[in-house]
């Protein structure tokens, strides 16, 4: 068999980092998107539903067609897709027109999270896969918290729709470096004519993988929902500005990386399903003190907001831990048929985190406490989750 090409590490996470960028850029604008298209506030969280139900599609789609025809030409084909969808939701003045083209740029960034995790998982192997996926992670926790930074000072200074310009210059430049620079790491191209109803009725009968499935979705739920609610949470509730609530990600975008570099650390030691339960242990603290202090405590504005982005940064340690543990041990089974593996897996909780931010969107009643709440559901949710299905399915040396 031909050797594997190594893709550059900073490749893997400008392609995986786009679409969570785009993910959560807007963030800081909604307020102001919602007032420009005259909606209520709740549709335009729904914005960020449909760019998750078009991400789900995406990963779907993507990693079948690549099995078939390789991972480099299905992932310049998805960002130029993407391309299209940030030039259509720049142009959007309607609620209407602004989701479907947020479904079309999700259709396409699709590309960067499943095929940049296949790619990752047959360009490396053993420890070496587990330290590249906690590289990525820490990078991960990046990329969606220093777009609300980015996105807040843009919306701020400039025009919402301005956004999406930012994100269609960003996605050209990395359409351009993978034309350039991607090798083609499906060495097994040709070879298999992989049944989509087969591997998802294995991947469905899987206990651990469904267990690892739901705790990516949940975990990242709880990520996503306060990329919606957060900005009327902080910024309509509590006072701050555009700029001055995209700034706040800083803490949480350093405190990802501390979960990042606190997991390399800790795969020295200790095994991934170690390392993940003190993950959950963390989203468990933050999210219970949380929603304790919002429920029983009456405290001014900025002790809220201390204590909220305390708490975030304890949950975002959390999931980063976590994470990054469920997505390098989650498929190592499948190794043969990753692509379609990752696609099925990518779909499944993408699915979850969608319903979990439409469910976000519906509790919003324009006060404080409906986030914690759900975030302290969603924690004990996940534990739950992982005694019932992983804890002892896992092996010890994992």
């Amino acid at each position: 068999m031909s050797k594997i090409s190594t893709p550059a590490l900073w490749l893997l996470i400008f392609i995986v980092g786009l679409p969570q960028l785009s993910e959560t850029v807007y963030s800081p604008a909604l307020p102001q998107i919602a007032h420009a298209l005259g909606v209520e506030e709740n549709w335009v969280e729904f914005t960020l539903t449909i760019y998750l139900i078009g991400f789900a599609v995406g990963t779907f789609i993507w990693g079948y067609l690549s099995d078939r025809f390789g991972r480099k030409p299905c992932l310049l084909l998805g960002l130029a897709i993407y391309c299209l969808g940030c030039l259509g939701c720049y142009t959007s003045s309607s609620i209407e027109a602004l989701m479907v083209a947020r479904f079309v740029q999700a259709l396409g960034g699709s590309t960067g999270s499943v095929l940049g995790q296949a790619i990752c998982r047959e360009a490396f192997a053993g420890p070496d896969r587990g330290r590249v996926f906690a590289t990525i992670g820490s990078a991960l926790s990046l990329s969606p918290t220093i777009g609300p930074a980015v996105g807040g000072f843009i919306s701020q200074a400039f025009d919402w729709s301005t956004i999406f310009i930012f994100l269609l210059g960003f996605g050209f430049l990395v359409l351009i470096i993978c034309a350039k620079d991607l090798p083609e790491t499906n060495l097994n191209l040709g070879k298999k004519d992989v049944s989509i109803l087969t591997v998802w009725k294995t991947l469905l009968l899987d206990n651990r993988v469904m267990g690892f499935c739901f705790l990516v979705g949940l975990g990242n739920g709880i990520t996503f929902s306060y990329y919606a609610e957060g900005s009327f949470f902080m910024i309509d509730m509590l006072g701050l500005t555009p700029s001055q609530y995209g700034l706040t990600f800083i803490l949480l975008a350093v405190a990802g990386g501390v979960g990042g570099l606190l997991g390399r650390r800790l795969l020295k030691s200790l095994s991934g399903t170690e390392i993940l339960e003190r993950g959950l242990f963390l989203i468990l603290l933050g999210a219970g003190i949380l929603a304790g202090a919002v429920v029983s405590l009456e405290i001014s504005k900025n002790a809220t907001i201390v204590l909220t982005l305390g708490c975030m940064a304890v949950i975002m340690i959390g999931i980063s831990l976590a994470m990054f543990n469920s997505l390098s041990l989650a498929l190592e089974r499948y190794h043969a048929i990753i692509g379609m593996a990752s696609s099925l897996f990518g779909f499944m909780y993408y699915v979850i985190i969608s319903g979990i931010t439409l469910l976000m969107g519906a509790l919003h009643n324009d006060t404080i406490t409906p986030m914690p709440l759900l975030f302290l559901a969603l924690a004990i949710t996940m534990i739950g989750l992982y005694l019932i299905m992983v804890r002892q399915r896992v092996p010890a040396t994992a």
